[in-house]
């Protein structure tokens, strides 16, 4: 979600500037590439870029067909065949050894029905999302482009489409995952995204600031808890999007946990965190951290129980103690690296292993085509 963001950002800039501005999208890949479909970047005419299509191959000549696009005014796709040696003759050399297709799309500000307008509506709610793209695989074909979006409550679709599109975006929310299908309109990427997550850190010491630190570099959304108010201060937490001093009881009502939450209890005070975890272990919550040895989540557990409030099998499988990865981790740094890893393998159902020992594919074989 934070390049998306990025990309908003940088187009508001734009606007200001008076500057015209075109959208790139990987809207579909045959084999292997270095990003996968729904990977975006923004190009001024100028040639400032926000965001990434590729590991920095492909931008260059994207950069100047994206200005082609904005002078034509007209959306365009093209295909690189990186298993082709010609290309190279072109200077991209991507390696990859797949076949990628990019959309380009001049964008309007003035249309609410632009790319990055949908994406901007988006990513003002904390829902699930699908984002449309329609474009066809000959590029010398007219190009539709990005035509709509929907999540539980809302949906704008383009012109006629809605009926057919609405169908696959109900799919893709439904499933929770990004699909391609061809239909009347041509090849359809249906985009699904999620907010970004939340990540409560209960605890304002002075090793909670590297966690904050690596989660905004992320784009996560931060809030920092403690009872403290010389600890719980914007000031030590420059990048946190809130920072709250609240007794324990008051987590639940005050700071909202939805299943694209974390939250990590870190305040060193025992007493404080069991009171925390009490709060949130019956919440939506996908990941609960426990910093401290195995013991202590153990007497925290014992405690609760011993309050009549019932944690079941499932409930622990959320709860994590001691918190993180086992990556040797030492200092205040090195620990929130493995915390914030550890986050990032529950949010998209991995191991958290080396990839070098992964026997199926890195990423989603279903939005990705056999190309033979």
């Amino acid at each position: 979600m934070k390049e998306l963001n990025d990309i908003i950002q940088a187009q508001a800039k734009a606007v200001l500037q008076n500057k015209q501005t075109a959208l790139v999208t990987v809207v579909k890949v045959e084999g292997s590439s270095y990003r996968r479909p729904g990977a975006r970047m923004l190009v001024t005419e100028d040639g400032d870029i926000t965001g990434a299509i590729s590991g920095g191959c492909l931008e260059g000549d994207a950069l100047r067909k994206a200005q082609f696009a904005m002078f034509e005014q007209k959306n365009k796709l093209e295909i690189y065949d990186t298993t082709d040696e010609e290309d190279n003759k072109l200077g991209i050399q991507l390696g990859c050894n797949g076949i990628v297709y990019i959309l380009f799309e001049p964008l309007h500000s003035n249309d609410d029905g632009n790319p990055v307008n949908l994406l901007k509506k988006i990513a003002q709610q904390r829902k699930d999302a699908v984002l449309v793209t329609a474009f066809n695989a000959n590029k010398n074909a007219p190009q539709k482009g990005t035509c709509g979006y929907i999540n539980e409550t809302e949906s704008f679709f383009a012109h006629d489409e809605a009926q057919v599109l609405a169908e696959g975006s109900r799919l893709s929310l439904q499933q929770r995952n990004s699909i391609i299908k061809d239909d009347k309109y041509g090849t359809v990427l249906y985009q699904f995204i999620q907010p970004a997550i939340k990540l409560i850190i209960v605890g304002a010491g002075n090793d909670a600031q590297p966690l904050a630190d690596i989660a905004f570099l992320l784009g996560w959304h931060i809030i920092v808890v403690d009872g403290r108010p010389s600890y719980a201060t914007q000031q030590r937490f420059p990048k946190a999007n809130s920072v709250l001093v609240l007794k324990p009881g008051d987590i639940l009502s005050s700071a909202e946990i939805d299943n694209n939450t974390a939250v990590i209890l870190m305040t060193h005070d025992y007493n404080y965190d069991v009171r925390a975890l009490e709060q949130v272990v019956h919440a939506d919550c996908t990941y609960v951290g426990v910093l401290g040895p195995k013991k202590k989540l153990n007497k925290m557990v014992d405690e609760l129980k011993g309050k009549n409030i019932r944690i079941d099998e499932k409930k622990m499988q959320h709860i994590y103690g001691p918190v993180g990865l086992d990556i040797g981790a030492e200092t205040s740094e090195e620990i929130a690296l493995s915390i914030i890893a550890e986050i990032k393998t529950v949010f998209s159902k991995r191991s958290g292993g080396s990839l070098k020992e992964r026997v199926v594919e890195i990423h989603d074989r279903s939005l990705i085509s056999n190309h033979e």
